[in-house]
């Protein structure tokens, strides 16, 4: 089979027409070798959906916080705050704090 037969077979013709060659090396830049590649389209795309679910759990984020600072408007609601995470007290009050034998075994062991 020699370069004359080559050159008479139908698919030869196809493939070495120009617009068929332009057109192959326009899609294998746009694909690989352009700045807006297929390729940093895919990783862009990784970002965005990465970027939406933290969007997404800082929104839960802010709608406890809401509902904590709706809490925290009621006097009474503050003050049970305050005294359970800062243990807050009053004037001549006392606070006695208990820790349980599970709790002292773990800060032992830490």
């Amino acid at each position: 089979m020699g370069l004359k037969a080559i050159r008479d077979k139908k698919w030869f013709g196809i493939l070495t027409n120009i617009y068929v060659l332009v057109l192959t090396a326009f899609v294998i830049w746009m694909a690989f070798f352009d700045t807006n590649s297929l390729l940093i389209h895919m990783e862009l795309r990784k970002e965005i959906k990465k970027l939406e679910k933290t969007q997404e759990f800082l929104k839960e984020e802010i709608a406890k916080d809401k509902e904590i600072i709706e809490q925290l408007s009621d006097p009474k609601e503050l003050e049970k705050f305050a005294r359970e995470n800062y243990y807050l007290k009053k004037k001549n009050e006392e606070i006695y704090l208990i820790e349980y034998e599970d709790s002292i075994k773990l800060k032992e062991n830490e």
